[in-house]
């Protein structure tokens, strides 16, 4: 499981990195350019001591420090512009990165939120989006510094072969110390993003379940439980740092030591008479110059490592399983708005036969929950039969598209949710360019909401509705729905928290916004269910009876436990 974790975290890294491949190579010529110019300066300070200083000639030094300008302005050039196309490409990355994790959070019942808080796919779609979009910087700095130590250790050995097999030796074996001292890096930094993403989640559901909690009186119960849970954020974070320091310090004691050991062999061979003045100032400076790149191939060990624990994460999102594939087809339209069931078994039901005639409002009564989730889940597509099929218009829903099903049929689930925004947002968020959401409101009684806000339609009701009541939401998602105007509406217990007064009001308002549309109401409200032209009992998973709901309230016993206990 780890191993094929691991194998889709280095998918989602080469994707990062292949789709910005024109930035990064631009940025690696360059920082490479920027490399090669700071190897330059100390052996050119070196041929001006020899050629202009040690034998005193202006005209010589003139010359000589007009080539070393040249050679800053490349280095900064290079540098400047060089920076610019890395971070343009890491940004960019991380920002394709974060629409594919929120379009995969977003998808029709992808299945990316199940067992994670909202705020853990925020921090998967902010932070570890940002770590591994900043691996292109990353690789754009380690090609240049790769071209800096060789460029360094090239021209160490045209001023001493030994210097420069001493660099060329002692270089990699830099890179693979830093490599493994980056093993725990990762592990560490994967468990840190863990835990921060698990602390954002538990403060966003108790932001969200803040007036419960008081109501409650939970607050301290609350405060200790999130007290707990930034604790072990903030362990798992200083565990990281300190990984990364003992890296990063383990690095600078390895890179000195090599420095002070080019600087050792350099000095004996000046001694020896090996090397003149200006070879003597050159390797001094080279040797000088060295660290800096090896330290930068040390820091993008570090961020490799922390990359590839969060390219992890959002392999981990993005492999989510996903909603019901398959079926290519588009449904007739107009919908005419027939929904067949041809011996449906999923889920408890069993041979279930159902015909809703277009422009017919139907309501369904199903005495098992579990049954009830899993007729609406094989309506919506959720789910396909285990046996059987279920038909619109004559065409089975298995051989549709399931976007291209659900622009004709919308399945109002019971527990449907609101966004932050405005109460005229949230009433039209599905419905049509242009759409008058007036009719909905009136129809699902959302006009006595919004006479109570201050602001009216204007108001803002807070991420999940937070400032409405249960039943405010309630008629707020169910006016969501009528809004939507699709040929075939099926909506599943929409007034639970609603008043007697407030119900029979939506009852008739559903009939009038959806006068000759096809209509399914999985319910078991009385008010509803009178207002429906006929009602079918599935009882033990299958259909028992049908008939309007007044005749089964007078002959059905199970029927009346059903809808009046």
């Amino acid at each position: 499981m780890q191993a094929e974790a691991d194998r889709s975290g280095r998918g989602v890294i080469r994707r990062a990195v292949a789709g910005q491949r024109r930035d990064v190579a631009v940025g690696s010529v360059l920082g490479a350019a920027h490399q090669i110019g700071e190897a330059l300066v100390p052996v050119l300070i070196g041929l001006i001591v020899d050629r202009a200083v040690i034998r005193p000639d202006g005209a010589a030094l003139a010359g000589w420090l007009v080539v070393l300008a040249v050679v800053y302005a490349m280095l900064s050039f290079g540098f400047r512009f060089g920076a610019r196309a890395g971070e343009r490409a890491a940004e960019q990355a991380a920002h394709r990165l974060r629409m594919d994790v929120v379009g995969r959070v977003l998808a029709p019942h992808a299945g990316a939120e199940t067992g994670r808080p909202p705020g853990a796919l925020v921090n998967v779609a902010t932070e570890d989006a940002r770590r591994v979009g900043s691996l292109n910087m990353a690789l754009t700095l380690g090609v240049s510094a790769v071209v800096g130590v060789v460029a360094g250790a090239v021209l160490l050995l045209r001023a001493s072969l030994p210097l420069g097999l001493l660099v060329l030796v002692g270089a990699p074996v830099l890179m693979a110390l830093g490599h493994l001292l980056a093993r725990p890096l990762e592990h560490r930094s994967e468990a840190e993003q863990e835990r921060a993403a698990h602390a954002s989640g538990v403060a966003a559901d108790l932001v969200a379940g803040v007036r419960v909690l008081k109501g409650l009186r939970a607050e301290a119960t609350a405060v200790g439980r999130y007290r707990a849970t930034s604790r072990a954020s903030r362990d798992a974070n200083v565990r990281a740092a300190r990984a990364e320091a003992l890296q990063t310090g383990l690095m600078l004691t390895l890179t000195g030591a090599f420095i002070a050991l080019v600087a050792l062999v350099g000095g004996r061979l000046v001694l020896s008479g090996s090397i003149g003045l200006g070879a003597l100032v050159s390797a001094v400076g080279l040797a000088l110059f060295l660290p800096g790149p090896i330290s930068v191939l040390a820091r993008v060990g570090a961020e490799f490592a922390r990359g590839r624990a969060s390219a992890a994460r959002i392999a981990d999102v993005l492999a989510s399983p996903g909603e019901t594939g398959g079926g290519t087809g588009l449904p007739v339209t107009p919908a005419a708005g027939e929904l067949r069931l041809r011996g449906l078994g999923h889920g408890g039901l069993d041979a279930v036969d159902l015909t809703v005639r277009p422009g017919e409002h139907l309501g369904v009564v199903v005495t098992d929950p579990a049954h009830a989730a899993a007729l609406l889940h094989c309506l919506a597509r959720r789910s396909d039969p285990d046996r059987g099929s279920v038909e619109l218009d004559g065409v089975p829903l298995t051989l549709l598209a399931p976007e291209a099903l659900r622009s004709v049929l919308l399945v109002a689930e019971h527990d449907a949710q609101l966004f932050a925004g405005t109460l005229a947002e949230n009433v039209t968020a599905a419905a049509p360019p242009d759409t008058d959401p007036r009719p909905a409101m009136e129809a699902a009684a959302v006009d006595e909401v919004a006479a109570a806000l201050p602001g009216g339609t204007a108001a803002q009701i807070g991420e999940r509705g937070s400032s409405l009541s249960g039943g405010q939401r309630q008629r707020v998602a169910l006016a969501r729905a009528l809004a939507a105007d699709r040929g075939v509406l099926v909506v599943h217990d929409p007034t639970t928290a609603v008043d007697a007064a407030t119900e029979a009001r939506i009852a008739a308002g559903i009939r009038r916004a959806r006068a000759d549309r096809t209509t399914v109401l999985v319910t078991s409200s009385p008010a509803l269910l009178a207002a429906t032209d006929r009602v079918v009992l599935i009882d033990g998973g299958t259909v028992t009876a049908e008939a309007p709901h007044e005749e089964l309230v007078r002959s059905h016993p199970v029927y009346r436990a059903a809808v009046l206990t």
